[in-house]
């Protein structure tokens, strides 16, 4: 699929993954729909883009209100007629002692997560559907392959959205809208594995590996242009380890656990620090 002239809404496109969608988008000279909860961030983001002469329209969505999600809908087609691609990158991370989390975290990573990309994509379909084209590109991740500990929670959501880009695939392909799965490792300049290392001084081992946003741009590129059911973006590369889960699954759950548990033990113990010191008032509370 060419993508010049081609609408495409990219949720949670304020920051990280999705900030850099938007730039590497706007040089394939599509017609760009910028979503976040971040009205500024996106209408920053929009007067670089506008003066480079991308056609952008920004729509303030929480992805988690299925009101927002009507609204964008309707302001896109109101604005370009079509959708083309719907790229359901907006998120958040939950990575914590499972014995902290909060009911309202809990949900909110679900409906933020998942929730709010199926409804989403249930109001874009049918407008694809007319076109009889389409693509609908899920940032899932590695978590959802192989979910970690002290990520149980966002690796549910995540193994969830991989679940459902299955189902549209199976449902859809035939009729001219592809479903393609992202699977990023954590990413650097995209969120929480920047501020772990920053206040634990960490990275992750070299066996677990990661990837960068621009790396996780140019995966949702040739999902677009070639519409696989899955591309996973990581170094060194997961499939082997997924795959010696699924035929030793008590050894492969003892190596990639070893592997991930000390880095994410630090992320989990992160969060708990946070939540005790926005309790206290307490913001220099250290951090590792």
């Amino acid at each position: 699929m060419s993508l010049q002239d081609k609408v495409v809404i990219i949720t949670g496109a304020s920051a990280g993954i999705g900030h850099d969608l938007a730039q590497h988008l706007a040089k394939e000279k599509a017609r760009l729909v910028l979503a976040a909860r971040s009205e500024d961030k996106l209408q920053h983001l929009s007067d670089q883009l506008s003066a480079g002469g991308t056609d952008v329209l920004v729509v303030r969505t929480d992805v988690s209100d299925p009101n927002d999600l009507n609204d964008l809908v309707e302001q896109t087609i109101d604005r370009f007629q079509r959708i083309d691609v719907l790229i359901n990158n907006a998120g958040v991370e939950c990575f914590c002692h499972f014995e902290d989390v909060e009911t309202d975290e809990i949900l909110q990573t679900i409906e933020t997560n998942l929730t709010g990309a199926i409804v989403l994509t249930r109001l874009v379909v049918p407008h694809m559907l007319r076109q009889s084209s389409g693509a609908v590109i899920n940032m899932a991740s590695t978590a959802g392959k192989l979910c970690p500990p002290f990520g149980g929670v966002y690796g549910a959501t995540k193994a969830g959205l991989i679940g459902f880009t299955q189902g549209l695939r199976g449902e859809y392909l035939d009729r001219g809208i592809t479903a393609t799965a992202i699977c990023p490792g954590f990413t650097k300049n995209g969120g929480i594995y920047d501020r772990i290392v920053k206040a634990t001084g960490k990275k992750t081992s070299t066996a677990l590996g990661g990837t960068s946003t621009k790396a996780v741009a140019a995966a949702v590129l040739k999902a677009i242009h070639a519409g696989p059911p899955e591309i996973i973006v990581n170094w060194p590369p997961m499939r082997p380890a997924i795959v010696l889960r699924e035929i030793f699954p008590r050894i492969g759950e003892m190596l990639t656990t070893a592997v991930s548990k000390p880095f994410l033990r630090r992320a989990a113990d992160m969060s708990t620090q946070e939540k005790n010191a926005a309790a206290t008032g307490n913001s220099d509370q250290p951090t590792a």
